[in-house]
């Protein structure tokens, strides 16, 4: 069963403190002043299946299992009915092995990837159609006051994006409320993250929404199908091949999310517009992170 939830409602939520995930560095500023910033920290983390070497990705180095885990669900490589016999972490060496009780060899599969647009050059394995063929998502509602009341408490969550800037978040919640908030350099690691922790506990797909602060490509596309979610919530904009799937898979598709505002490109019979615009504030300047000029 997952974790308990705390007193703000997150079972997972950033801890922008932790000192393994960012360091104080001095520079100078634009006058020539001295300064002293938080920046993220990175590390190599290496992914093994079984006995096979899978892949090496940069990651701020939190939550290990998970994000070994998820990311060899949404490569197809470790399958929904899998059994994991054990997961095991060498922080020394950085290495997470995952082992399955059934065997496994992807040795043809690793030689046919695609390189993705996202950050930390994420790769999709195989056929990138593969899972909108054989996922059918499940009927949902999104209230739009769900989603006002969401997005502004994540917004206000306190974060290693507020604390040191350069990285990418992502929320799993029911309702208006998020659940599990996690961060990386690349918005891949931090999707995977959460399908991990999902599997891991064995929760519930078809209730959930999906947010990211990143773009809504074909990947996350993919991936938010993948792990069965209906609903993809995004504060940034859309890739028309993003949009092209999510519209096939029957994925409510979401961008551009901030403050007031929201547009929806796919799986809009979903939404239930029962929130007065009258009583939703602007989104503060203090919380507001990257976005394209058009957006605004």
């Amino acid at each position: 069963m997952p974790a308990k939830k705390k007193k703000d409602g997150y079972l997972i939520e950033p801890d922008p403190h932790d000192p393994r995930l960012s360091e104080r560095v001095t520079g100078v500023d634009q006058t020539g002043a001295k300064v002293e910033t938080s920046v993220v920290v990175e590390r190599a983390l290496t992914i093994f299946l079984n006995s096979q070497e899978i892949v090496t990705a940069m990651t701020i180095g939190d939550y290990p299992e998970y994000l070994a885990i998820g990311y060899l669900l949404n490569q197809n490589m470790l399958l929904p009915n899998d059994t994991i016999t054990s997961v095991d972490y060498d922080e020394d060496l950085a290495v997470v092995v995952v082992r399955t009780k059934r065997k496994t060899n992807y040795e043809k599969k690793l030689k046919k990837k695609v390189q993705t647009s996202g950050c930390a050059q994420g790769t999709v394995f195989g056929d990138l159609m593969e899972a909108l063929e054989t996922v059918k998502l499940p009927d949902a509602e999104l209230r739009t006051s769900w989603l006002y009341a969401l997005t502004s408490k994540i917004n206000t969550t306190p974060s290693l994006y507020l604390e040191a800037g350069a990285i990418h978040g992502c929320v799993l919640a029911v309702e208006d409320r998020p659940l599990v908030y996690m961060e990386d350099v690349g918005r891949h690691n931090a999707v995977d993250k959460i399908a991990g922790w999902m599997f891991k506990h064995r929760v519930r797909p078809d209730d959930k929404i999906f947010y990211t602060t990143g773009r809504l490509t074909s990947e996350m596309v993919i991936k938010t199908v993948r792990m069965g979610i209906p609903i993809l919530v995004s504060r940034s904009g859309f890739t028309a091949w993003g949009v092209e799937l999510a519209r096939k898979a029957n994925l409510t598709l979401i961008g551009r999310a901030r403050g007031k505002r929201f547009t929806a490109l796919a799986g809009e019979d979903r939404i239930v517009f029962d929130q007065d615009l009258a009583y939703v504030e602007e989104e503060s300047a203090k919380h507001r992170r990257k976005a394209a000029v058009h957006d605004d």
